[in-house]
């Protein structure tokens, strides 16, 4: 990729060879300039050097890792953790070996007298000996320690910068903000800074972010990205933005391969459109979810289900006596189905699982359930705005994307309490439970639908061995939605309203 840099440069751009990063850096890293990789020990410095320099070697180019603290040794276990070998990748090693020989301690001359003049010395030598296009320097805490004064540090970084550059070498600086004194010196130096942090959690596996803190000259994805570190190395999944993909396009509905919920939702779900199904626990929303999938697998489309309580195989066991062989979706691959683990969830990683399915083809994406996956991170202060902006992604592609949300009460007024359904929501379709004739019975409606008209009326909504049933109109009856109703017609009438 190349992008002006002004208006007689050209600038042009490398992969990183960390999977996820290269979009957060609108196309790559600019080459031949010097590149900040700061963050707390076990961020994964070391291994997005290492995934940058084997990048390079995959383009045939010469690498070079300049190491100050860890050794050769050390690394090409970091390597073997992976499942790389470091073949073609130059290690020099500009770690004092007879530092613990008394002669070699300095009672006269600082050290930033005498080691950090031979250190930089040993650095442009290991540079002029290999010629490498991209190399790596870690870390900038041993030099920052042996420099002491600020302005020598800064000065010594400056050169290194000039003398890398004018090799024509990418390079990145490691720092691991472990010197006594951090300061901004190297952040101004380089053409662009990159942030890894480390969050712990009151529960579960730690978050780890990416902030791309500068980057001269581009237009680069801003806020916070999450990462993993997983066997291979460093995977970048970056922050959605909805905004920069927004289309106008004619929608079609889908059905629900039930004639009579169809009437009521007003001929179907429209394509861009995110759709809540509430109500308390049990009252068959999952089905009803599962239901819309199973129709629209029979119709050749790929769908897409998230689950965050239910285990895959209770959905297919229970799908499948209702009628519904999600089996034989999943096995002609109209179906994916994932178990989300909350434990190990950030926003970032479901995104990008989202995103994926999406880019496979699917049609219908179902998230079981808002409230588990609102729940699956509970320090995030802004899990909602993730979801909506994933929501709003979804509708400019044409996805149907539904919610399964758990209201807490059973009889009586309820809420989904967690989050602002209109704000998040397309359509609302509620479910209730009410008592008639000595029985708990299930009650559907629509309360919002911004596609299309749709009735305003209550349903009566029941699960059969043979799959789910709509039946007709609860005429006869007011205050259904209280779970307590009260007869206004005659018992013949209120019999035939409540049979299917």
């Amino acid at each position: 990729m190349e992008a002006k840099a002004n208006d007689s440069t050209v600038m042009q751009y490398i992969p990183s060879g960390v999977p996820g990063l290269d979009p957060v850096l609108a196309g790559g890293l600019a080459r031949d300039r010097l590149f900040l990789i700061e963050g707390e020990p076990g961020t994964g410095k070391t291994t997005m050097a290492l995934q940058f320099l084997l990048e390079g070697v995959r383009q045939g180019e010469p690498v070079l890792y300049i190491t100050l603290a860890e050794s050769a040794a050390e690394l090409r276990a970091v390597a073997q953790s992976h499942g790389w070998s470091l073949e073609g990748v130059c290690i020099e090693e500009l770690i004092p070996g007879d530092a613990l020989d008394p002669e070699q301690q300095y009672t006269i001359f600082s050290p930033s007298e005498m080691e950090l003049g031979s250190t930089a010395q040993r650095i442009q030598a290991a540079v002029e000996q290999h010629q490498p296009r991209r190399a790596v320097l870690d870390s900038l805490s041993e030099l920052q320690l042996l420099a002491e004064d600020p302005l020598r540090y800064r000065r010594q970084v400056l050169a290194l910068k000039h003398f890398l550059a004018s090799r024509n070498c990418t390079t990145l600086f490691l720092d691991d903000r472990t010197a006594q004194c951090s300061d901004l010196q190297v952040r101004s130096v380089a053409h662009a800074v990159l942030t890894l942090e480390l969050q712990e959690q009151a529960y579960g596996a730690e978050r780890r972010r990416l902030r791309v803190v500068k980057y001269r000259g581009a237009q680069f994805r801003g806020g916070a990205h999450d990462y993993k570190i997983l066997r291979g190395g460093l995977r970048i999944y970056p922050r959605l933005e909805a905004s920069s993909s927004r289309v106008l396009q004619d929608r079609r509905q889908l059905s629900s391969g039930l004639m009579e919920m169809d009437k009521l939702i007003g001929g179907g779900l429209e394509e861009g459109m995110s759709t809540l199904i509430t109500g308390p626990s049990g009252t068959g929303k999952s089905s009803l979810a599962a239901q819309f999938v199973s129709a629209a697998t029979l119709r050749g489309e790929r769908c897409a289900m998230f689950l965050f309580e239910e285990s895959e195989n209770n959905l297919l066991n229970r799908s499948k006596a209702l009628g519904m062989n999600l089996l034989d979706a999943v096995a002609a691959g109209t179906l994916s189905i994932q178990q989300i683990d909350p434990a190990e969830l950030s926003p970032g990683q479901f995104t990008q699982a989202v995103l994926e399915a999406v880019d496979g083809g699917a049609r219908i994406v179902v998230i079981d359930s808002l409230n588990g996956y609102l729940n699956a991170v509970p320090d995030e202060r802004f899990l909602s705005l993730y979801l909506h902006e994933l929501l709003t992604w979804l509708g400019q592609r044409g996805v149907v994307s539904i919610l399964v949300g758990v209201m807490h009460n059973f009889i009586g007024s309820g809420s989904t309490a967690t989050v602002e359904a209109s704000y998040l929501a397309d359509n609302i379709i509620m479910l209730r439970y009410f008592e008639a004739e000595g029985e708990v019975r299930q009650a559907i409606s629509v309360f919002k639908k911004r596609g299309s008209a749709h009735e305003r009326t209550i349903r009566r909504y029941h699960i059969t061995p043979t799959g789910i049933r709509v039946g007709p109109v609860l005429k006869g009856f007011h205050g259904v939605l209280t779970g307590v109703p009260a007869y206004t017609s005659d018992s013949g009438a209120n019999s035939a309203n409540l049979s299917l």
